[in-house]
């Protein structure tokens, strides 16, 4: 019996292959229904995922994805997944339940996801209970790469920047007003292209300009979402996702600052989910 898990957000998917008692990670790009048809779908596992299978068909596919919330959204995964593995037995859930399962196992807690997008909800050991609406990119993902990303872009078209950070923007990028326009009007997957700016806080970390942008972004996310959950003052709160990793120790003081109980922080949910599914 073999078992594929796949753990997808908007911008990158992480797959494992569990058989035999052995793991095989396979990466490719986000198989979000968000951004993606069916067919387009269809197309990235075939064209990224069957490779790196090297012929193995998993027996089980359990795949938590970002978009996976909705009902119809959920179906057209599935739909696609059993286009390529038509012989599996396929589970398709959101993104959110992948993170409670990773990070609390059977136990109570808020989670969030802070990487290309946002999102947040209480787990009550066995799934997903309360969720605060995740809106995007245009009307939300506040503390995500996407969020931290465009306000970097901001503070660079406006000329908020100081001389120092304006030069070290200008020699990482080498772009202009028109470049970054015409790539997030006119372009396809614009939250991937904004969320890529987010690499600059973290190697500009110290400058005050910088620490506000990330601190005012992430407690936008407390704000606007973990305030929401009153089972956070009595359970902890998890975060997973890349934006989450990179910026822990402001995560740290600012659940100081609210007086919660900071649990697991981790970049990738993938380790916790193999644990998850093979204790069942």
């Amino acid at each position: 019996m073999s078992m594929l898990i796949a753990d997808s957000g908007s911008t990158k998917a992480e797959w494992c292959l569990i058989r035999k008692g052995k793991n095989k990670i396979i990466e490719t790009q986000g198989a979000s229904p968000y951004f993606l048809n069916e067919t387009q779908l269809v197309d990235l596992m075939r064209n990224e995922l069957l490779p790196g299978l090297k012929k193995e068909v998993p027996d089980q596919i359990f795949f938590y994805g970002t978009g996976c919330a909705a009902p119809a959204n959920r179906a057209l995964v599935k739909r696609a997944l059993k286009n390529v593995f038509p012989g599996a037995e396929i589970e398709v859930e959101h993104d959110l339940t992948g993170t409670g399962r990773a990070l609390c196992g059977k136990t109570k807690g808020v989670v969030a996801i802070l990487g290309t997008g946002s999102n947040s909800g209480y787990y009550n050991g066995q799934r997903i209970v309360k969720n605060s609406p995740g809106l995007g990119y245009i009307l939300g993902d506040e503390g995500s790469g996407a969020y931290l990303g465009r306000k970097v872009l901001q503070y660079y078209l406006y000329n908020t920047f100081d001389e120092d950070l304006r030069s070290r923007f200008n020699h990482k990028y080498h772009t202009d007003a028109a470049e970054i326009l015409d790539r997030v009007y006119k372009k396809p997957l614009p939250n991937r292209y904004i969320a890529s700016y987010a690499m600059f806080l973290a190697e500009n970390r110290g400058h005050f300009m910088i620490e506000n942008i990330i601190e005012d972004g992430l407690n936008d996310f407390f704000f606007n979402h973990l305030c929401k959950y009153p089972e956070i003052w009595k359970s902890p709160v998890h975060f997973t996702g890349s934006v989450a990793h990179g910026f822990k120790d402001i995560l740290k003081e600012l659940c100081n600052t609210y007086k919660w109980e900071l649990g697991g922080v981790l970049r990738k949910p993938m380790d916790g989910l193999i644990a998850y599914h093979k204790s069942r």
